[in-house]
């Protein structure tokens, strides 16, 4: 083994709590904990398993470190790449849904872009003071696909339109207004999220709590199956035709400021 092996982190980890009934996932892999093809794919395996898990109750989701995730790969955002990086992720928050099972978020730092479209899909959000959340697309010129659809659910149209129009980050009481987030935790928010979970989730019997998913996230399965596509396709065939898309990719992998051509 190399020492660059040595200090590398998986993508994903499991650890299985409680005799199997809460799965803690922690996000890794990388600084920041990007979300790229490996971490997508890891964290889609994990929610196939999860969904013939029959004893799991509840995944706890957090990243490694210091933040949850500086959001999904720039690097794969580019042309060559976009279409199969999208695919993927939005198949990721498929099989999330799918999967039926309870999953809270344990946020500290930067929750941005690519991550905050992830746990937009958690029941129950935990934040530590500190953490920031946002969905940045705007600023590289582009936009959040599922984060567009998504967080209409989560915090209304209103919010929604202002996280993905401005780029602007919020910070956890501003998220805690907008319902972004559930809960903000002066500790360890994933110790609260898990707490949480033992106090109101494990007394519950594992196969009605997965019925009762079904029954509340139906509208969500439903649109991202019908809206979801569409909207990728917007963006695949009309946003990425066009000169500022790329330029803004460029320009935050080149550490310049874009110039914009408007067109």
């Amino acid at each position: 083994m190399t020492t660059e092996q040595a200090m590398s982190s998986p993508p994903v980890s499991v650890e299985r709590l409680d005799d199997g009934a809460i799965w803690r996932v922690v996000i890794g892999g990388s600084k920041g904990n990007v979300i790229d093809r490996p971490v997508t794919d890891a964290l889609t395996d994990v929610f196939r398993d999860a969904r013939r898990a029959s004893h799991l109750k509840v995944i706890c989701l957090e990243g490694a470190g210091a933040h949850f995730s500086f959001g999904a790969s720039v690097q794969e955002h580019l042309p060559g790449h976009v279409a199969g990086m999208l695919s993927r992720f939005h198949g990721l928050l498929i099989t999330l849904v799918e999967s039926s099972v309870v999953v809270v978020g344990a946020l500290r730092g930067q929750c941005l872009g690519g991550g905050l479209e992830l746990v937009t899909l958690c029941h129950r959000l935990f934040a530590s003071r500190e953490a920031t959340l946002g969905q940045p697309e705007m600023l590289l010129g582009v936009f959040p696909p599922a984060a567009s659809l998504l967080l209409t659910e989560r915090i209304g149209r209103r919010h929604a339109e202002d996280l993905c129009l401005t780029g602007r980050t919020v910070g956890a009481d501003e998220a805690l207004a907008m319902g972004l987030v559930d809960e903000v935790v002066e500790g360890d928010p994933t110790e609260a999220a898990l707490g949480w979970a033992r106090r109101h989730l494990l007394p519950k019997s594992a196969s009605s709590l997965r019925h009762a998913v079904r029954a509340v996230r139906g509208d969500i399965a439903r649109r991202l199956a019908v809206e979801l596509p569409d909207i990728e396709r917007l963006y695949l065939d009309q946003l990425m035709a066009t000169d500022d898309a790329v330029e803004g990719l460029k320009a935050f992998l080149e550490k310049r400021s874009p110039v914009w051509r408007d067109a």
